[in-house]
């Protein structure tokens, strides 16, 4: 696919983001959700076995390219078994279907199964989702949704034709904590919003033991399908500590770095709290990054157009991880006594809003805000509301269509630009175009391996 084709195929197919049928609900309210789920370790663990907190939900199958693995998740005996509360959900996680490939499970399970979760590494993320959009399932994808804008856009278009639930993996978003922040600000409390800092100075644990890739492979582990862990990636030669089962993330060819870690959990937040979707314009204001391998820090600088809830029409946000020092201007709660390496401040025309992440948000300066009544909160649980919206026939929170494709776009446009820094990359989101440095529009789209191609995606 060249890339006049695919600019003219792939953002033509965005408009569908707007124009999807009625969602399809579950066969009955008093049936069995039949869930299978591609990836049972991990967070792909983690899923599964939130998932099953439903009472309504049974796991028919389960896939992995680790053998061993995909043992531990059939005894239930999974890292994530603590997850299942239920005794009786432990009896729903019996009996499985078990797979190594995922296009096998999904041709030969067929009608048997309702949804599929989906946790492996970022570069697979938007073939299997597809795949599974295209069989009319029910989708629940872990962030970040794709490998490269192209995939977003149609991974759009495919969820709103195929009808469907679909949920992206953000559990953040329906926390209390997210919510009260969202409710924050859109009560006014602070005035309307003028920037958005966000920082993540985590000790980074998936950098990899192996970082030169030497042409000789290591001897691939009996319990590894290194071929299917590949899948729409270019072949290298397998690497002991250098990708699986943790360290895929600072790879260029697999991961989206701390971007996918971290940014979209970030800029779920600041897009529930202001509506904030494609940037106008994005830089990377370091050295960035080369090679097969991302930086271990980045610092980024978006501009997004305003909305109601902005103080003009435009705002800026910035992104700073690995260790920069903090922007003077963000004011710690005294209350937080603990050092606080992750975090988003809201600058808001009368105040501010520092939300730690993970926690609930503060309002600062403190004097100005004394004997405030912080909000009231709904509690939501993102994994089961998503079994409900599907067995309702409803749309989810964070669904892909409207809310979850968009979102990935403008993360993995902070992306580009840490892999091209040196100036603003203009983003005309209607068109799904860089104007000014036209070049760097074939670093959208991503060719897949042969024999794993997918019409219209790779």
């Amino acid at each position: 696919m060249n890339r006049r084709h695919f600019l003219k195929q792939s953002f033509a197919a965005s408009a569908a983001y707007v124009s999807a049928p009625a969602i399809l609900s579950a066969r009955s309210p008093n049936s069995m959700f039949q869930v299978a789920s591609i990836g049972v370790g991990g967070m792909g663990a983690v899923t599964m076995m939130s998932v099953l907190q439903h009472s309504k939900v049974r796991l028919v199958g389960m896939c992995d390219v680790d053998a061993r693995t995909l043992e531990l998740a059939r005894g239930g005996n999974a890292t994530r078994r603590k997850e299942l509360q239920d005794p009786d959900a432990a009896k729903r996680l019996e009996g499985a279907a078990v797979y190594r490939d995922y296009r096998e499970m999904i041709a030969k399970m067929g009608d048997t199964v309702d949804a599929v979760t989906i946790g492996t590494p970022d570069h697979m993320h938007a073939a299997m989702a597809v795949t599974a959009l295209r069989a009319k399932k029910h989708v629940y994808l872990q962030k970040p949704l794709t490998h490269h804008i192209h995939e977003a856009r149609i991974l759009g278009a495919e969820a709103a034709k195929a009808g469907v639930t679909t949920q992206m993996g953000t559990q953040g978003h329906s926390t209390i904590e997210t919510l009260l922040a969202v409710d924050l600000i859109k009560s006014g409390a602070i005035g309307k919003v003028k920037e958005v800092i966000c920082w993540e100075n985590k000790k980074t644990n998936w950098w990899p033991k192996m970082t030169e890739r030497k042409a000789q492979a290591d001897p691939v582990p009996e319990n590894l399908d290194w071929n299917l862990w590949l899948g729409v990636a270019d072949e290298v030669p397998f690497l002991e500590g250098a990708y699986h089962p943790s360290m895929w993330r600072s790879w260029v060819d697999f991961g989206v770095g701390m971007m996918g870690d971290m940014g979209c959990h970030y800029f779920d937040v600041v897009s529930s709290c202001l509506g904030l979707m494609a940037p106008t314009r994005v830089r990377c204001l370091d050295e960035g990054s080369k090679g097969a391998l991302y930086a271990q820090k980045r610092h980024l600088e978006f501009e997004f157009p305003g909305t109601p809830l902005t103080s003009g029409d435009k705002i800026k946000m910035t992104w700073t991880d690995g260790g920069y020092p903090f922007d003077a201007r963000v004011i710690k709660p005294s209350v937080l006594t603990k050092d606080t390496p992750s975090g988003i401040f809201f600058i808001g025309e009368n105040g501010s809003v520092f939300k730690p992440h993970t926690q609930r948000p503060w309002l600062v300066p403190e004097e100005k805000f004394t004997g405030f009544a912080y909000p009231k909160t709904r509690i939501a649980n993102h994994y089961t509301d998503w079994v409900d919206a599907c067995m309702k026939g409803e749309k989810a929170a964070a669904d892909l269509p409207t809310y979850g494709c968009p979102l990935t776009e403008a993360v993995l446009l902070g992306v580009l630009a840490e892999r091209n820094p040196g100036g603003w990359i203009d983003w005309d989101a209607a068109a799904g175009q860089v104007t000014n440095r036209p070049e760097l529009n074939a670093q959208l789209v991503r060719k897949y391996r042969e024999g794993w191609s997918v019409p219209g995606l790779g």
